[in-house]
């Protein structure tokens, strides 16, 4: 498994854990949940808020969404929902700013290194008091109603959220998979409550694809415990909560792009990220979906020797290899135009550090080597992402045969604080050019 693929499976374990605990943004016409927590007026106003808070969200306006989920909290005290969409929010944003949202550092081990990017205490005190007060009202609800499937769902999900903030800030991805299988058992008898409660599958279907996918020892040393999973039956899952869920659709499409990557179903991957950049195009990380689904696709054909043709039965995409990857190249291209990324400089280094990698990726090693010193010379780049940003130009340099510049690359990514072994690798480099096959 490639290195992007790794990480792939561990931005899946971390991160959209906690997806069930702010599900979608437009719940599916038709569709009601079974309460009596409030009057009908009462529950379209809380959709609402709902719906306007999580599209904030999804368009990573995280303060618009934070006001929206207090209005909830004060209209509806009694209601998990608001505490449970604060704590998630507060949350995604931590990882946004933390760039453990892009699914990218595909040559840095991350699952490997200590330390690096710990969130802020206070961050984490304010996370834990809204998570336990939505699992306190959620409880409070089952004492009277033991058989409420929304309240059910949402003590489901902050076990979810918890198990995800868990394996993000210590990293211990098997403990969190265990920490998560109570939010599976509360999911799974919400839908004994409800059989159409679809949002519930979503942590269902994670959870089934996971364990599906662990090594084979794992796996077996999973299944003493009782943890057992499938691939195809969680993928069947997450698809027909994209298309029967109420508010999770969205949730299981974020979830399905990454999976389909896994699975090499690049063009799966591209029509759902479009999808998305269509639905919420301030959110610029869909975008970056696209063009990486297009450059995976690309070096698959080109990998084939000549077999370009996209298989029959993925979703409409580029023809070949060569539309492929002019599509990605000009995707990158437009973002570094467009003034909302042009004027933001947490965007603008990671856009240069992304065509790098891509570049790199497509054997255009010196075009690289360009893109990653822009990341690293972009006003405001984030310090880490600039260390390894001269790493991979060094490393491009290097593939280009430009030896002399490449050792100099290495000597400042030795001048500058570590992070993610980038010293290790840069004395790696010192002694011995970099090539391909090292990675």
């Amino acid at each position: 498994m490639s290195f992007g693929k790794k990480l792939t499976v561990a931005f899946l374990i971390t991160f959209l854990l906690s997806l069930p605990a702010f599900a979608g943004t437009d719940p599916a016409p038709g569709q009601q949940l079974k309460t009596v927590w409030m009057s009908d007026a009462e529950r379209v106003r809380l959709d609402n808020l709902r719906a306007e808070g999580l599209k904030a969200m999804y368009n990573l306006d995280y303060e618009t969404a934070r006001r929206r989920f207090k209005e909830m909290t004060q209209a509806f005290p009694n209601h998990p929902a608001g505490p449970q969409h604060l704590a998630a929010s507060i949350w995604l944003q931590t990882l946004h700013e933390s760039r453990r949202l892009q699914g990218s550092l595909y040559t840095i081990d991350v699952l490997k290194t200590k330390g690096e990017g710990q969130a802020d205490p206070r961050i984490v005190e304010q996370f834990r008091a809204w998570t336990k007060q939505a699992k306190q009202l959620s409880e409070a609800r089952l004492k009277t109603s033991p058989r409420d499937a929304e309240a059910l769902y949402f003590l489901g999900a902050t076990e979810a959220l918890k198990a995800g903030f868990t394996a993000a800030v210590e990293r211990r991805y098997i403990s969190a998979l265990r920490d998560g299988s109570r939010s599976i058992d509360l999911h799974r008898d919400t839908l004994k409550v409800d059989p159409n409660f679809h949002d519930a599958e979503i942590s269902i279907g994670l959870y089934d694809y996971v364990l599906g996918g662990l090594p084979l020892p794992i796996k077996v040393l999973a299944s003493l415990t009782g943890m057992r999973g499938s691939k195809r039956r969680g993928i069947e899952t997450l698809k027909r909560v994209a298309a029967e869920g109420k508010w999770a659709r969205d949730d299981a499409k974020v979830l399905l792009i990454g999976i389909f990557k896994i699975e090499e179903r690049y063009m799966d991957a591209l029509a759902l990220s479009r999808e998305l950049a269509s639905k919420y195009p301030r959110n610029y990380l869909f975008y970056l979906e696209s063009a990486d689904a297009l450059i995976w696709q690309a070096a698959r054909a080109a990998a084939a020797g000549g077999q370009t043709t996209v298989p029959a039965a993925t979703t409409t995409g580029p023809a070949n290899a060569p539309d492929a990857e002019r599509e990605a190249l000009q995707i990158f291209e437009g973002m570094l135009r467009d003034p909302l990324i042009k004027d933001e400089a947490r965007l603008l280094d990671l856009v240069h550090f992304r065509y790098g990698e891509a570049l790199l990726t497509l054997g255009q090693p010196e075009r690289a080597a360009k893109e990653f010193l822009a990341a690293a010379a972009a006003p405001g780049a984030e310090p880490n992402l600039a260390t390894l940003s001269r790493l991979h130009a060094a490393r491009g340099l290097d593939l280009a045969g430009r030896r002399r510049e490449a050792l100099a690359q290495y000597q400042a990514v030795l001048s500058r604080p570590d992070t993610y072994d980038a010293h290790q690798e840069a004395r790696r480099g010192l002694r011995e050019p970099y090539q391909t096959k090292n990675r």
